[in-house]
């Protein structure tokens, strides 16, 4: 039976079950301004948490809010970072952000592996397919998360396409709005350029403030950043380079003055 559900689906491996990437494959970038067709929730109400997390929320009446999505890998790629994070962090609920669709189905198919591979583990993780330039007030509500990831976005050299990157001054406005006080964004890329960008923004943004070197050395997941994900293995193999910024969200100072 078992070899003839492998062989059925050529997809999975038939040792592990999980998904193999070569029939995922899909172009490294999307234009993120461009409009896909994808459902998209009307407000952070709407989005079904018995989709993402059955065991949890066996339907859509049992959620009462009592516990929310706290992590956004924004442009999650293959899911690494998101299956890595799902065992440290077992108590925080967790999605993935992706746009291309060949790559969505795989990190969905690999979450379901995993979790009938290891039963109780993994439901605190999910993806869904959207656009989060777009939409990312669609799913969160006003400092909803804790944390927000942004790894090896894509570089946009072209300077008329540093429109089309991920940080920008005007989405971290909206990043701050659904990052709570204290909530941290991770970036990181193997483009210095971009790294010395996204730096520059978030140094320059009066809601975020850089997090010490010490907080860094002493932060489970900053490890992670450059090895739980295939783009971050691949740096890693060929002695490439990467670049941070890790930010804090703040609450801007006020000064007596300036209320008055």
């Amino acid at each position: 039976m078992m070899e003839h559900e492998a062989n059925a689906n050529p997809s999975h491996s038939k040792t592990t079950g999980l998904p193999r990437k070569r029939f995922y494959r899909a172009r490294a970038h999307s234009n993120p301004l461009s409009d896909s067709h994808f459902p998209i929730p009307v407000s952070p109400s709407q989005v079904d948490y018995s989709v993402h997390y059955p065991q949890l929320f066996p339907s859509p009446d049992k959620f009462d809010g009592s516990k929310s999505i706290e992590f956004a890998d924004v442009g999650c790629g293959f899911g690494g970072l998101l299956i890595s994070l799902s065992t440290v962090f077992p108590e925080s609920l967790m999605i993935g952000m992706e746009l291309r669709d060949k790559v969505t189905e795989y990190v969905k198919e690999r979450i379901l592996a995993l979790r009938a591979s290891n039963p109780g583990q993994y439901e605190n993780i999910s993806v869904v397919r959207t656009n989060s330039m777009k939409y990312i007030p669609n799913y969160f509500e006003k400092g909803q998360l804790t944390k927000m990831f942004f790894l090896f976005p894509d570089p946009h050299f072209k300077e008329k396409n540093h429109r089309r990157r991920v940080i920008n001054l005007h989405l971290l406005d909206e990043y701050a709005y659904v990052l709570r006080e204290g909530g941290i964004i991770y970036t990181m890329t193997d483009v210095e350029e971009l790294g010395v960008w996204m730096n520059s923004c978030l140094k320059g943004h009066p809601l975020f403030e850089a997090v010490t070197k010490e907080e860094l050395e002493a932060d489970p997941v900053v490890k992670l950043l450059s090895t739980a994900t295939e783009e971050g293995q691949k740096v890693a193999r060929n002695g490439g380079q990467t670049f941070q910024a890790v930010y804090r969200r703040i609450v801007p100072y006020v000064s007596n003055c300036e209320m008055h």
